[in-house]
């Protein structure tokens, strides 16, 4: 499946789009999860083109980057006089995103004192720029974003657990790279080919060791890394035909290599073998048991995202 720039065929990436069209629609914040480099601001902009907003501006904020004392300004907007400096009416990331969407990114770094304000404008649709004695009324989408573990943050005081039950109306969550399978070869083609016609020069092929290492590879920057990879080949290595030696991994990076032994091994095969599926049922029943059913903690303690957990339950016919 892929919608315009969100390519893939994966179950786990299928199940997050289907459910991001069935949502685009509504006028709910949505919520979207996963670690760096997954495409979470690709998702919002889909979003916000499947929407009846689609005609209206898209204002992407990194709520990581405001400065903490220049915030509320920056993201509400201020009155000429409001302060030493504000010469003009300002209308901030809000008043700019009037009859569209506001994307905040990274929305587990806003500051602490800024999420009050930002609940009251999502539970009353006002905001209140400095300086201005009233509150106006505003019609603005929100979609959030963040890699953190929003939960946990607001058990540790950190992020106001109001604000995070407001956002977490419909949760998204993207599934990191390397639980795509065979997107890794999907998108790799898609990149090599779209920097290739970027820079005018021949796209590199990958011959089949080198397809194998991609699969293998951990990737920690998820599609980011890829995308990176791909315009480095391109321009380093154009119209070549590209083996693992000129992928540039590093063997603590991920690329997993077999030896005759296998020290470190999480499981040991036993010599006769095993079925793999009946592994993947007792291992999924085990977290199940052990979280007592608590989906969100069985996908951490499997590494799974809870996508990839609800298809893998699915698939072996285990009640949640």
């Amino acid at each position: 499946m892929h919608t315009e720039t969100i390519l893939g065929h994966s179950p786990e990436l299928g199940a997050v789009l289907r459910a991001a069209q069935l949502v685009a629609k509504a006028d709910c914040p949505v919520l979207i999860l996963g670690e760096s480099g997954t495409g979470k601001e690709e998702l919002a902009r889909m979003l916000h083109r499947l929407s009846p907003r689609s005609g209206g501006p898209f204002v992407a904020v990194n709520c990581g980057a405001l400065p903490a004392e220049l915030a509320e300004s920056e993201l509400f907007g201020h009155r000429r006089g409001a302060f030493t400096g504000a010469d003009r009416d300002h209308p901030g990331f809000v008043g700019a995103a009037e009859c569209g969407t506001l994307f905040l990114d990274e929305i587990g770094d806003l500051p602490l004192a800024l999420q009050p304000k930002l609940l009251r404008f999502l539970e009353h649709g006002e905001r209140q720029a400095l300086g201005d004695p009233r509150a106006r009324r505003t019609d603005v989408r929100v979609l959030a974003a963040t890699h953190r573990d929003l939960h946990a943050a607001s058990d540790q005081g950190s992020f106001r657990r109001d604000l995070f039950y407001r956002l977490h109306v419909v949760p998204l969550e993207l599934p990191p790279l390397r639980l795509r399978g065979n997107d890794v070869l999907l998108l790799a083609e898609h990149f090599l080919t779209e920097f290739a016609r970027t820079h005018q020069a021949p796209a590199p092929r990958l011959n089949r060791p080198a397809r194998r290492a991609l699969l293998a590879h951990a990737w920690p920057g998820n599609v980011r890394e890829l995308r990176h990879l791909c315009e480095r080949l391109v321009l380093l290595l154009p119209g070549q035909l590209l083996g693992p030696e000129n992928l540039g991994f590093r063997p603590a990076s991920g690329v997993r290599h077999t030896t005759s032994v296998d020290t470190g091994s999480l499981v040991r095969l036993p010599a006769e073998g095993l079925e793999f599926e009946a592994l993947e049922c007792d291992l999924l029943r085990q977290a199940m048991e052990r979280t007592r059913g608590c989906k969100a903690r069985a996908a951490r303690l499997l590494g799974l995202s809870r996508n990839t957990l609800l298809y893998r339950l699915k698939k072996h016919a285990i009640e949640g």
